[in-house]
């Protein structure tokens, strides 16, 4: 964990980078969950609006975190230095992918192109696992509840697709 003030301050800001990623969400999402949403079949298993939030906090939380104690490893011999900035690209682009989500999902109301972002972002979370367990097991596995997640989401918004 971070030992100065400076190591905290980047600790804070891949924290809320992360939460940007949500944040960006947010905008169409409010809009459309009292209408668009309110209108859709949901599967039985769909959770209740108000768990999104706290759930989605923790979890950009942890994904700063993550990131962050992989980023801390520098000084690293070039082939451990090259997985560490393969890994963090691949976390960048994923966190692209995870705020598009919200975009197409509930902004431009298309649960099918919602499924195929999701399942390119569970591709790259898992790929971006791999080369952080490499790193620091830690970071990997601060990543572990989030994949649970994504990949409840992604049946969930399969189902979705489905039912309407």
């Amino acid at each position: 964990m971070p030992n100065s003030a400076k190591q905290w301050g980047i600790l804070i800001l891949f924290i809320v980078l992360c939460q940007g990623a949500g944040i960006i969400g947010t905008f169409v999402t409010f809009d459309a969950i009292p209408t668009w949403y309110a209108t859709l079949v949901r599967p039985s298993f769909s959770p209740p609006n108000w768990i999104f939030g706290p759930v989605w906090t923790t979890l950009y939380t942890l994904m700063g975190v993550s990131a962050y104690l992989v980023w801390a490893k520098r000084g690293l011999p070039p082939t451990k230095a090259t997985i560490r900035t393969k890994g963090l690209w691949i976390f960048w682009v994923h966190l692209f992918f995870n705020a598009l989500w919200s975009l197409l999902f509930f902004g431009l109301q298309s649960p099918l192109l919602a499924l195929v972002d999701i399942a390119v972002l569970w591709v790259l979370l898992v790929a971006s696992m791999f080369y952080f367990f490499r790193i620091s097991k830690t970071a990997g596995a601060l990543l572990v509840p989030y994949l649970v997640w994504i990949s409840f989401a992604s049946v969930l918004n399969a189902a979705i697709l489905l039912l309407n």
